[in-house]
């Protein structure tokens, strides 16, 4: 190997390029410099000689030696997008220029003038750029290109996934109705990034992504996807007059003081935040941008949103808390741990005792009122006198679409908290997430009478409670709903509506709740 400036000429298709190194050019060195110079992927590159002979890692290491090396030429599998997005490009910083070799003064570098095909080539490799960056700055982004480096494909999964990051960012830029021109720059971008995804059989080879004949493929059913939760949102809220509870609208903080006014003030202390470690600093920028996130939560589109952008509430414990403090104030912040203690709790456990005995609400019942040392099996205390509130105000039948057996109050449970094992992957479980939920509590430990952490899991990810705490844990779920301003599981919506009008007494007189809610807060309030 040569140390100090080594050259080597390159040619692929019809272009020339010397290859400049500083220091000892590897076969992987070369190969990451051909890719920067030319804008191709060094993933399926193939490196072959005068003699038309491939070359390989070790044959390069004894060809580079030679003085009479001549032209190594570079070509990508027949059949790739890659071969038609090539365009001129700065070298990488491992690649250096120098003056006698400069590609201006090169007779060895051929320069050519821009043509339609080459305009077509550079809009390709912008085009897969721009999917990159974005797949990169999102959360599973680098699962996905790492799938993909590894198997040349990619799983149904990660395909969903890919396109719901896609079709966030094409709607956070373009609006919930994208032109057809901006869907099938998207998923030119997909298959110029990812060859191996385009259809050989196609005519276009991208319109299992966009068929921008017919309108059809994933990006397009995505969109449609967002325009009809965005519709039926809308349909929703707009007929009713009752309209509190925690979708209801942005609030205005509790105390006005301290809120940040200006989108640079704003989009500066969201930064700090994402690089500091100082707790102190990062919740006190949480509260400077409240209103902020108020404005997010509420908007269709930057909803979805929220984690990449204020991603300190995966990490920092009481970020929730906090928010709903400054939505409402700490006294009704504090009221549910006050007065479900001392008043709730002994009234749920008199109505159930009303109720018809099944085992399963026998075994809550005992539990309810068990200490932790005559427990065997089952969930704690705590949990199970608030899980009985959901035998007191079971599921109602949902409009005219009645499912056929309504879900019992036993299945609703698992719409509120769900039990891993200590040991059991939470990031594992977040990935057999295969629907839209709304948010439930992930209980973590040996048993469900022994619990260890809680998580709220939203948008699959999963946000650690402060306390292992039963109470306070559901203290946290309930105020999740209002802090990222989601609806309520519409199985728990009769439990979430009593404890919203009874306990916190949050839009009691604006909130349209169901009779059972009502009559329940009668024998309660009295």
């Amino acid at each position: 190997m040569f140390v100090g400036m080594q050259a080597v000429r390159v040619k692929y298709r019809d272009r020339q390029k010397y290859i400049c190194h500083e220091g000892q050019l590897t076969f992987e060195s070369f190969l990451e410099c051909v890719s920067k110079k030319f804008e191709i992927p060094t993933l399926d590159l193939k490196v072959y000689d005068d003699l038309n002979t491939e070359v390989d890692e070790d044959a390069f290491a004894f060809l580079v030696m030679k003085p009479d090396l001549g032209v190594l030429e570079v070509r990508l599998p027949k059949g790739s997008d890659f071969e038609d997005s090539v365009s001129p490009s700065t070298s990488h910083p491992l690649c250096t220029s120098n003056s006698s070799f400069d590609e201006g003064d090169s007779d060895d570098t051929i320069i050519l003038q821009s043509t339609p095909v080459q305009r077509n080539r550079a809009d390709l490799t912008h085009l897969a750029q721009l999917m990159e960056n974005i797949l990169r700055k999102k959360p599973g982004g680098e699962r996905i290109l790492t799938e993909y480096g590894r198997t040349k494909s990619l799983t149904d999964s990660r395909r969903r996934d890919m396109v719901k990051i896609l079709v966030a960012h094409m709607a956070s830029e373009h609006g919930t109705s994208p032109s057809k021109r901006v869907k099938e720059d998207y998923a030119k971008g997909i298959t110029a990034l990812f060859p191996y995804l385009a259809d050989p059989q196609g005519t276009l080879g991208y319109e299992q992504y966009y068929n921008p004949v017919d309108g059809s493929g994933f990006l397009a059913w995505r969109v449609k996807t967002l325009q009809k939760e965005a519709s039926e949102g809308q349909k929703k809220r707009s007929p009713q007059l009752l309209t509190g509870g925690p979708d209801s609208g942005e609030r205005t903080p509790f105390c006005k003081e301290n809120q940040l006014a200006t989108e640079t003030q704003c989009c500066e202390a969201i930064a700090l935040m994402k690089d500091t470690t100082d707790e102190a600093i990062i919740r006190e920028k949480m509260k400077q941008t409240f209103t902020r996130r108020q404005a997010m939560v509420n908007d269709a589109v930057k909803s979805s949103e929220i984690f990449t952008t204020f991603p300190r509430f995966l990490d920092i414990k009481g970020m929730i808390e906090q928010d709903f403090s400054l939505m409402f104030g700490d006294d009704i912040s504090a009221r549910f741990l006050e007065k479900w203690p001392t008043h709730y709790r002994q009234k749920v456990l008199e109505q159930s005792r009303g109720l018809t005995q099944r085992s399963d609400l026998e075994d809550l019942l005992h539990n309810a009122e068990s200490t932790t040392e005559e427990l065997e099996d089952g969930w704690d205390s705590e949990m199970s006198s608030i899980l009985l509130l959901i035998h007191l105000m079971p599921p109602s039948s949902h409009g005219r679409n009645k499912r056929p057996g309504k879900l019992s109050a036993r299945q609703a449970i698992d719409h509120l908290v769900k039990f891993i094992k200590t040991g059991t992957s939470v990031e594992g479980h977040l990935d057999s997430i295969t629907e839209s939920r709304q948010p439930y509590l992930l209980a973590v430990g040996t048993q469900r009478s022994a619990i260890q952490k809680y998580f709220i899991v939203i948008d699959k990810h999963a946000i650690p409670c402060r306390s292992p705490d039963a109470l306070a844990s559901f203290d946290e779920l309930f105020k999740a709903h209002f802090v990222f301003a989601t609806s309520y599981n519409r199985d728990l919506a009769n439990v979430y509506h009593f404890l919203q009008t009874a306990v916190y007494q949050i839009d009691a007189a604006t909130t349209k709740v169901n009779p059972r809610v009502k009559e329940m807060r009668a024998r309660m309030l009295h």
